[in-house]
This record gives structure tokens, sequence and C-alpha cells, in this order.
């Protein structure tokens, strides 16, 4: 028996995350060997059947391509056809890239097929356990029913977010039933998932304890809530016939009466429910004068957790998955010097998002900031950016001779006439896995623990799916849209202190533009950004020819390393705002949605297509 466990123990770390229960929830035997009556009278194999439903909803957002390729945050360097998702071309037969599916594991469940299976699993559950016969003195029952409403609810959030309305089933089919089912409207969408976290705030507990940590909490039920009604209040569901003119089911893609603004106070008055808990703050909210902020964002986003920030993080383990599908974010993003795979990169028009020290945008058409453009930039940047000459871990040894200093290098070293002599060791050009380089001239710095040689190590840091900062800048978004614009600066200036910027005064719709700006860099990364530009309506404004920066350096001298002797540079670097080759992008409004696909739509014919597919 010890003999089989042990062999479960293995296939669990293997295949997943640890969302941890009690202590040895992995070592339970696949649900599939079980019969259904063992199943559902067992503590155990009931909790791991809610695990997997734990997995399946959260996804796996520190995979090899991230949700952040498919904005205006990061560029993707070996492709796989991401570019042309970026140019709308998906179709009700394939959605390019993001289905690339030996590869691209969090793009794949954020699909109608995953999805709906993740909704019977939920289904399933409710309906076995309420003939589950085991004694519950600690109330695992109520906790279990609790989560899984919440997972349903998560789950039914990202299919409104991508499909608009869609058929609520909330019991599981099974075989010879009949499958045919219209889907219901936005608004009905809405509620349901609205009356799904209710419930499962009635249940959750308002903190976890002991092992129970990637689990919800009654803090997350109400902070999802405020997000769906977040997304409901915002213009995508009420200006349908901006986007999709002529389209004969509006209620499908959102509301077709009410009043948007009553529905931006339901989301201010969920966020500020979350708010009331008294349970969360910022983290290292108020910086004293020569604290390191940049450092305080670095410590926070490789902290293990729970901080007083967080209220739902997802777990891994250094085991968790092998292959380009699992998990190894600082292989996946690092720089190819560094014998890491250079993917999501940030681009440019990320970049240049981050501000001066005093509050001033940067600009590329100032002369100062052209010179030395990562001079006197917000913490935040620093925090999030590997850019020229930043400081970063110790070379592999191979490498070493090239870099002893141990300094990002994605420029060119050129002679008088134009020659390249010397490229950079994390460029395309460089002698390390040229195939690897970044094109942006930039790496991605956060969430990436730099004392671990991810070439060897995995790092086991959770990934942040909900915390504070996003509950006061959803709250702020919602007190501008109801006319509360000194609450709103109140609260993007909390989220501002923290960062070490100052005061924004702003009102009216420079105030709405500073509020997008602070979402912006302050969730950078975090699944955040793709829904944003959606449920905003501003597409155009974010798909569009991208851009790089471009680095190079000139000396008449016969330079055969990056740097001389001494460290110092070949002369003053020269940097340039440069277009990102192949990756111009473009959009069409039919995006605004995701296209039902076609087999779908066969199975089931009372289905109506999203406009524009």
């Amino acid at each position: 028996m010890m003999k089989a466990l042990y062999k479960i123990l293995i296939l669990f770390l293997v295949a997943g995350m640890t969302y941890s229960c009690a202590s040895d929830f992995l070592d339970i035997e696949p649900l599939s060997e079980y019969s259904d009556a063992a199943v559902w009278n067992d503590p155990a194999l009931i909790e791991t059947f809610v695990n997997n439903i734990y997995r399946n909803a959260l996804g796996w957002p520190y995979s090899i391509e991230r949700l952040s390729d498919y904005s205006d945050e990061s560029h993707f360097t070996p492709d796989w056809d991401v570019t042309n998702f970026n140019k709308c071309l998906m179709t009700s037969d394939g959605l390019m890239g993001w289905e690339v599916d030996w590869a691209t594991p969090h793009t794949l469940h954020f699909r109608w097929g995953p999805l709906y299976s993740n909704i019977r699993a939920c289904n399933l559950y409710f309906e076995k356990i309420q003939d589950a016969t085991f004694d519950d003195p600690t109330g695992l029952v109520d906790r279990m029913n609790g989560e899984v409403y919440f997972l349903r609810a998560y789950t039914y959030h990202y299919l409104a977010a991508l499909y608009g309305g869609v058929p609520i089933i909330t019991e599981p089919y099974g075989l010879n039933e009949e499958y045919e089912i219209a889907r219901n409207s936005y608004e009905e969408t809405v509620n349901q998932i609205v009356s799904d976290l209710d419930m499962a705030a009635s249940l959750l507990p308002l903190e976890n304890e002991g092992g129970d940590l990637g689990r919800a909490t009654r803090g997350a039920a109400l902070h999802l809530k405020a997000r769906t009604l977040l997304y409901a209040a915002s213009d995508l569901h009420h200006n349908q016939s901006d986007y999709a003119p002529g389209f004969s089911n509006p209620e499908l893609l959102g509301y077709v009466g009410g009043n948007q603004t009553a529905r931006w106070q339901a989301a201010k008055d969920a966020a500020g429910d979350v708010m009331d808990l008294g349970l969360y703050s910022l983290y290292e909210a108020d910086p004293a004068a020569g604290d390191d902020i940049a450092q305080n964002f670095i410590d926070y986003f490789i902290s293990y957790g729970y901080e007083n920030e967080d209220f739902l993080l997802q777990y891994y383990t250094p085991k968790t998955e092998e292959g380009w599908d699992g998990y190894n974010p600082a292989l996946y993003c690092g720089p190819n010097g560094y014998h890491n795979w250079g993917n999501n990169v940030p681009l440019g028009e990320l970049v240049d998002e981050y501000e001066m020290t005093d509050g001033s945008s940067f600009d590329w058409s100032n002369p100062a900031h052209i010179a030395s453009p990562y001079t006197d930039r917000e913490a935040r940047f620093y925090a999030t950016i590997l850019y020229e000459g930043a400081d970063w871990r110790v070379r592999p040894s191979d490498v070493q001779g090239i870099d002893p200093w141990n300094k990002i290098q994605v420029g060119h070293v050129y002679d008088m006439s134009g020659a390249l002599l010397v490229p950079g060791v994390d460029t395309r050009s460089g002698p390390i896995e040229d195939w690897n380089g970044g094109k942006s001239g930039y790496y991605v710095k956060k969430f990436v623990d730099a004392s671990v040689d991810p070439q060897y190590v995995k790092q086991d840091i959770p990934f942040r799916h909900f915390r504070y900062g996003e509950v006061l800048l959803n709250y702020a978004e919602a007190c501008i849209e109801t006319g509360d614009e000194d609450d709103a600066r109140t609260y993007i200036n909390m989220i501002r202190t923290r960062a070490g910027q100052p005061d924004i005064t702003e009102t009216g719709d420079a105030l709405r533009q500073r509020c997008r700006h602070e979402r912006r860099v302050e969730m950078a990364y975090e699944d955040q950004r793709f829904w944003d530009l959606r449920r905003w309506v501003i597409g155009p404004d974010a798909y569009h020819q991208t851009h790089r920066v471009d680095v190079r350096y000139e000396t008449d001298q016969a330079a055969t390393n990056y740097r001389q002797a001494d460290g110092s540079t070949w002369g003053t670097p020269i940097f340039s705002e440069a277009e990102l080759g192949g990756d111009a992008r473009a959009w069409l409004d039919k995006a605004y949605f995701f296209p039902i696909m076609r087999d779908e739509m066969n199975k089931n014919t009372m289905l109506i297509q999203n406009p524009g597919y």
C-alpha cells in the first residue's frame, strides 16, 4: 500500500499545483481509479476533486506563453501564431496562437470547451455532495461548498468576459440528455455569477488557517463579485451599437436597459465591501525616506505569502509539471545571455508608461530622456523591467568571460563606419543561444527570483490572482464613474504613495486616464490588461505597430568585447525608439468577444454566434 501511495504522490507532484489543504492531500489516488461511491464518501477524495476544479479555474499563468503577450504589454519571441491573433485574424475555426495545444496551457483554458468542462465538474460536485455520508465535525462540506460556488462563478466570469451572455447550466449533463440550450443574456449571466458569489461568501471563512493556503476565502468571493460588477458596468456592455452595429441580439453582449451609473455604484459598493472587511492593506504602504521602494516591490512579488495585501494565491512546487507547458517563469522569460528563453519581453509601449520620479511622463521627444532613458524613473520600473546596463545576477560560468560585470546587454557596438563589432550577449546576435534573444531590448524582472538559477532550479513563489492593490484601483475607477472624484484621487494616491510617486490632482476625463495609467503600471503582467482593453472599448489604442528600444555604442577602437576592460562602455550609449519588426498588430471590433467555435455551434443549433464571425 505504501508503495502505491508513493507512486500516486509522485504523479500528483508532477501533475499540478498545490492548492494545499490538509498536508497529505496529494497522497490520494487519481479519481478515475475509485468507484463513484468511494469518492463521494471520502472527504480526502472529495477535496482532491475540488483541487482539480481549482486547477482548471485558475489556469497556468506562469506558463511559457502569458496573457500579456496578447495585449500591449509583451512580445512572445517564438510567435507560434500569436502575431496573427494580435491582428484579430481569429475565426470560428481557429484562434491562432491562443490554442497551440502542445505549449500554451494558460490561454488554452480560456476557451468555451475547457471552461464548460469545469462548470460540469462544479455541477457534478453539487449533485454528489448531497448524498455524501461521512462525519463532518469541522464543517468541511460547508467550506468545500463555498469553494465550488466560488469556482463556478470564477469560471462563468471568464466565459462572460470572453463570450458575453452564455448558457447558464447548473446541473451536470449525463448521457442521452438533450444538450441544446440557448445563450442567456449577459445580464442573466452576471446575475448568476453574483448569486454564486453571494452564496460562496456566506460559506467561506474570513481567513485560511494552517495548510489551507491557496483556497478561496470570503474576501476572495467578495473581490470576484466586485471585479465582475466592475466589468459589467464598463462601456463594453453598454455601448454595443458602437462596435457591433446592426447585431440583432445586443442583450448577449451587454445591457439593453437600466442605468450604467447605477451599475458603477454597485461595483463601487462591492469593492467597498472588501475594504470594509478590514483584513487587507497594501504591502509596505507608506515607505519612509530612504527606503528602497523598488526592492519593496521585488520582495513582495517573490514572497511565498500570504502578505497583508494577498487574498488569493496560486501555489506551485519545484516539481510542478515538466516541459514547455509547465512552470518555470524565470527560465521562460529571462535573458538568453543567462541561457534563458527570452519570452514575454516587455514592449516599448509598456516600458514608456513608467513615469519619472517627479510624476512627469517619459517622452522620447525629450532630449534629456533620450540621452538617459533609465535614469530617474519610478520605482515600479526598476522592479519590473530589465534594461540596458541593469544589474542582474551572476552570469553562468561560460558567460562570465564575456560579462564579468553582470549587467544586461541588449545593444551593439559599432565602428565609426557603422559596421558591427560586438553584439550584446542578451541580443539575437549574441554568442549565447541567439535564437532565444528577446526582440524588444527589454526583459521582464517582475515575479523573478534572482537568487535562483532557473537552468537548474525552479522557483516556487505563488502567482497573485487577487491582491488589495487591485481592490483600490477598482474602487477608484467606480468612484470616477459615479462622480466621487475626491475619493478616487484618495485611493489612487494610496497606490502612488506606496510606489513613491507624487499625488495626482486631475479631474474629469484626465482623472479617468490617470486611473487607467495607474492600473496599467501597477498591474503589469498580472492578467489584467487583456480584459481592461476590451471592457474600456479601446482596442485600436492598443493593437498597432509595436516598438522596441535600439541601443548602440560607437568607437574608433578595435573593440572585441561589449565593455572595455575596466567595465566602462565604448562611449556614451545612443538610445532610440524603433519599430519592432514583424509585430504590426491590428484591431477589428469583432475581437471584443471571442467566436463560439464551429464545432460547438454544430453541436448546439440554438447558439447565436457573436458579431463578426
